[in-house]
């Protein structure tokens, strides 16, 4: 055992300092170790993984070294290494494929994917954790199995992401990506260590949401700031949901579908753009009530198959269209729904600060725009309007905003008043005007300069600027 020993540190200590060509070598020991070796396999795993964090591997051999591993992790005409975990967390990875491999933990937090990632057919034996991740390109999840909870908190994916057939036994995170410890855990001492790739999104600034906070610092599942980015189509379809499926403000800036998709526990679904055909909830209230996009609703309330709600009619659902004339008809269902039924008014607004939420897919300081691209502004102006209009005096009273994140553009709530206003992490872009407003509370900050919003052009105030958002333009008073 000494021998074996003795040879696996050798292989560790080449893999840290071989030259670049030379490196695989190492790998292919430590992987050959693994093999005749199981007591092995933990640690060469870990140090494979360890090495693939550092900034030391070319993308080249990044590849071959994670398809040595990944090779091991997936049964086949060999046994697979059963029982093995890995922490690739703040690693960079290129063209990574876990398609069928089995991992018994799996840590991807700040993890940076690029190229095509699949985890199609993967099986997580305990919980995954990829909050904060990033995938560049395509990531295929289909087929897969999570036996314990998916945290997948403020993940971003920029290409398509495809859940299609997905198990989801536990929770299936996709809110606020933020780790909640305990005071005396002992993550705060490599807190600092933690690496979230940066947040270059096309016309937002950097909001600087915190990476961990104290558990009692929130207390509920909507605390903590922005969730999952879809930039691409996302695809949930036939998925199956044995605990809660949470994405409260997660944002969907493209085609979403959940059509076919089974919830067992509490639900956050409120992004108008998602599409529920043939779902079908049980009925579970145990972790709260659930939340479902408006013009969809359950039928029996107690448990049943999600559908149409043919009681919000004139709206129908109209902002899920991909045509900027449905839209903008969906826009003015909303406003005569409002008016007309003022039980439904804080979901009227709950839909339009969604709306606005979805994030803008081109550049707004590039010149020159195409037909399309005005089209969206121009709708997205409208919803901007409607929300100011009905919260002005005789209008819609004690509304509640919701606009973590959003991008606004030449936002107008002069003589405006609303109970609670969100505007944590928002981009406000052009002439914002916030003279004349009253809110009960607002806030612009998770807390100190965490999730602080960012205005990009002039903006007015009745007073000082709140503490610690970032001001590019000029500010009156």
């Amino acid at each position: 055992m000494d021998e074996t020993l003795t040879a696996y540190q050798a292989a560790a200590d080449r893999l840290a300092d071989a030259a670049p060509g030379a490196r695989q070598a190492a790998v292919d020991d430590l992987v050959a170790l693994g093999e005749a070796d199981p007591e092995l396999r933990q640690p060469v795993t870990d140090t494979i993984c360890a090495w693939l964090c550092t900034d030391a591997a070319e993308d080249a051999e990044r590849r071959a070294a994670l398809r040595s591993l990944a090779d091991r992790l997936r049964p086949g005409d060999t046994p697979a290494w059963d029982g093995i975990g890995v922490d690739l967390s703040g690693a960079r990875l290129v063209d990574a494929d876990f398609s069928g491999c089995r991992l018994d933990g799996a840590a991807f937090a700040d993890t940076r994917f690029h190229g095509a990632t699949a985890f199609d057919g993967a099986t997580f034996d305990g919980d995954a954790a990829f909050q904060r991740a990033v995938f560049d390109g395509d990531a295929g999840f289909t087929g897969a199995r999570f036996e314990g909870d998916a945290e997948l908190g403020r993940t971003r994916f920029r290409g398509r992401a495809d859940f299609t057939g997905v198990v989801f036994a536990g929770m299936a995170w996709f809110g606020r990506g933020t780790d909640t410890w305990w005071e005396d855990d002992e993550a705060w001492e490599t807190v600092e260590d933690i690496d979230p790739a940066p947040w270059d999104e096309l016309n937002e600034d950097d909001p600087d949401w915190p990476v961990a906070v104290l558990i009692e610092d929130y207390q509920d599942w909507e605390e903590g700031g922005d969730g999952a980015r879809f930039a691409g189509d996302a695809s949930f379809r036939d998925a199956r949901f044995d605990g809660p499926a949470w994405f409260y403000n997660a944002r969907f800036g493209a085609r979403a579908t959940f059509a076919g998709a089974r919830f067992a526990g509490r639900v956050n679904l409120e992004q108008p753009a998602v599409d529920l055909t043939g779902a079908h909830w049980i009925g579970d209230t145990e972790d709260g009530e659930s939340v479902w996009p408006l013009g969809w609703t359950v039928r029996p309330a107690a448990g049943g198959d999600v559908v149409p709600d043919e009681s919000v009619a004139p709206y129908t659902r109209q902002l899920a269209s991909t045509d900027p004339a449905v839209r903008a008809e969906g826009l003015q269902a909303l406003a005569r729904l409002g008016d007309d039924r003022p039980e439904l008014r804080q979901r009227v607004v709950d839909t339009l600060c969604a709306f606005l939420r979805i994030p803008v897919p081109f550049d707004l300081r590039a010149p020159g725009r195409t037909a399309e691209q005005s089209a969206l502004l121009r709708l997205r102006d409208e919803a901007q309007r409607l929300l100011a209009s009905r919260l002005r005096p005789g209008q819609w009273p004690d509304m509640d905003l919701f606009l973590c994140g959003a991008t606004l553009v030449d936002f107008d709530l002069r003589g405006c008043a609303a109970g609670y206003a969100d505007f944590t992490g928002a981009q406000f872009h052009g002439t914002t005007r916030l003279d004349g407003s009253r809110f009960d509370r607002a806030v612009f900050t998770l807390d100190g300069p965490g999730g602080h919003a960012t205005f990009h052009g002039d903006v007015t105030f009745d007073a000082e600027p709140p503490d610690h958002v970032v001001l590019h333009g000029v500010p009156s008073p």
